[in-house]
């Protein structure tokens, strides 16, 4: 059963006034505390109706949250604990609920990320010591893709830092194309993964524009307490890049309609892992199927395509038509190449 906030919070106030034994509480008396209680912490001016405190006894009654709460109404109208030492917050995890944190701890373990917060990786340490502490471990039975020769993930605990507290960076940076590194001022604004390899958003002082900077070419960084700060005003981050594959994007790009036309044994494939949640099938013949994408041209989509290599034809548009053809062209004279010479 799901349990939102506000259900919580009118759990935890009914219990704080169960326990405490020097006042009695009357259903108008727990109605009148959690309304000041939802009041102080949410703002609802609303209060609480008469049928929702008698609903959460009686759920906090039941084993449905595993409570099971000895509530009691006394002279027929106080109501307390007969446990005089019973809380919710003391209510022991059903073995169900064990086995259901052991399953997430084991999803957890995978995920790269929580390897690179200290923190958290500690916080799973402790919560596996204690969930298997009385068990037998039996292993994973999920395992995601990961690759920990990755470089640049040590980065990532002081760059998220850094971002929480808005704190401008000197970063020493050699890209693949530079034969020195450089040093700059940058304004980080999120961290960003794409096929196991991390982009920090951020803006540069010098120059205008979003930039991602790829974690594994920074060479060192560090913060400069007394740079103010640049806030990137007019882009929501959180939609930013919803319309693209990868990370590369200008704020001048738009997104472009995009049709591929798939060889109908590979389609099942495109189909069942879209290429992005713009997806759709536009249409199906005896040999083949249209799809159509609404996402920004840059480098990722063209190996996105490429990566099909014979299973593919872009349709639309014409710039990207040419793109793919130009690179399919380029390989083709790779292999002439080396066929001639490799000639006797």
């Amino acid at each position: 059963m799901a349990v939102n906030k506000l259900a919580l919070i009118r759990y935890k106030t009914i219990d704080d006034c169960l326990k405490n034994r020097f006042r009695k509480w009357t259903l108008e008396d727990l109605i009148e505390k959690v309304s000041e209680t939802l009041y102080e912490l949410e703002g609802i001016t609303t209060g609480v109706s008469k049928r929702t405190i008698q609903a959460d006894i009686q759920l906090m009654r039941s084993d449905k949250l595993g409570y099971n709460a000895p509530i009691v109404v006394k002279d027929r109208r106080f109501y307390s604990y007969e446990d005089l030492s019973y809380s919710i917050t003391k209510a022991p995890i059903n073995q169900s609920d064990v086995d259901k944190m052991k399953e997430i701890v084991g999803v957890l373990k995978q995920f790269n990320a929580f390897n690179y917060f200290d923190e958290m990786s500690d916080m799973i340490a402790r919560l596996e010591n204690n969930l298997y502490k009385s068990t037998k471990q039996t292993g994973n039975n999920i395992q995601l893709e990961s690759n920990r020769l990755v470089k640049g993930l040590e980065c990532i605990p002081p760059l998220y830092q850094a971002i929480l507290s808005k704190s401008a960076l000197l970063i020493e940076y050699k890209s693949f194309k530079a034969q020195i590194a450089n040093q700059g001022i940058y304004f980080p604004y999120m961290l960003k993964e794409y096929r196991n390899r991390w982009f920090l958003i951020c803006k540069a002082k010098k120059r205008p524009g979003i930039l991602n900077l790829a974690l594994d070419r920074i060479v060192e960084f560090q913060e400069l307490p007394n740079e103010p700060f640049y806030a990137y005003e007019g882009v929501d981050f959180d939609r930013y890049y919803n319309d693209l594959i990868g990370v590369s994007k200008s704020e001048r790009d738009r997104p472009h309609k995009i049709i591929l036309e798939f060889a109908n044994d590979h389609a099942p494939y495109v189909i069942t892992k879209p290429l992005h949640e713009s997806q759709v099938v536009l249409g199906k013949n005896e040999k083949t199927t249209m799809i159509r994408i609404d996402v920004v041209l840059n480098y990722e989509l063209e190996r996105e395509i490429l990566g099909f290599g014979e299973c593919v034809k872009v349709l639309h548009p014409r710039l990207l038509i040419g793109r793919i053809k130009r690179r399919l062209m380029e390989t083709c004279k790779l292999y002439e190449e080396k066929a001639v010479s490799s000639t006797p």
